[in-house]
């Protein structure tokens, strides 16, 4: 089986106002079907390895592959495309828009990507808040919902395009242990059921524990796996 995910020697380095390098030399892949953690103490460079992985930055050097594919010469408006199409994203604060419903905020991936019809995205949603055990609180505002089912909603608007690789930074930071074992098992589920590569970032020790494999960071390095 072929990743769906590597990276090959992958270094960040800003230059201003002094040099200062966030990741140096990080290579790994992600299957389909694992949940990957990505750990290690703060500032070690796990949350800028993400945005590498997501097409959010540009590495220095080294090569990034999704789908086999290499993108180190894609233009911003393919790069942009391509994580609209096959990288959903999780964060700590979720980022609901606040004046849109829940339905409304999962369904704003969709009509972006352009892909369905009205009604096919109105399905799709329902079918997302449906797994989610969300259909109640479709109709709330983000200030009506709790944090679970706030971070419920995230999942559901990542996974709206039906991507292949989702992509979660410390996303159990601001829930309580009950609503974190929900996102894990959630997160679970997506990789071993459907089929999805699922990587987080975590302080949590819960959640590496629950991942298939755990990646250990320090000082901007990958230094071991297991």
């Amino acid at each position: 089986m072929s990743p769906v995910i590597e990276a090959r020697g992958l270094t960040r380095t800003l230059t201003d106002p002094e040099p200062v390098t966030l990741i140096r030399d990080c290579s790994l892949a992600v299957q389909p079907g694992e949940m990957v953690a990505i750990i290690g103490p703060s500032g070690c460079g796990k949350s800028s390895l993400l945005y590498l992985l997501g097409l959010l930055d540009r590495p220095t050097a080294g090569e990034l592959l999704i789908g086999g594919q290499p993108t180190a010469m894609l233009s911003e408006a393919e790069r942009t495309r391509t994580r609209l199409e096959r990288i959903g994203y999780v964060f700590q604060f979720h980022f609901l828009l606040p004046e849109l419903t829940a339905r409304a905020n999962v369904a704003l991936p969709m009509q972006r990507l352009a892909r369905l019809s009205t009604a096919q995205i109105e399905a799709r949603t329902d079918e997302l808040l449906g797994k989610l055990g969300l259909i109640e609180e479709g109709r709330r505002r983000p200030d009506r919902m709790s944090g679970g089912q706030r971070q419920r909603v995230a999942i559901a608007r990542a996974l709206a395009n039906d991507p292949a690789i989702l992509l979660c930074d410390e996303p159990t930071g601001n829930l309580d242990s009950a609503n974190t074992r929900l996102v894990i098992d959630e997160f679970q589920r997506l990789a071993h059921d459907e089929g999805r590569a699922v990587i987080c970032v975590t302080h949590d020790a819960t959640v590496a524990q629950s991942a298939d494999r755990r990646i250990h960071m320090l000082d901007g390095r990958i230094v071991s796996t297991d």
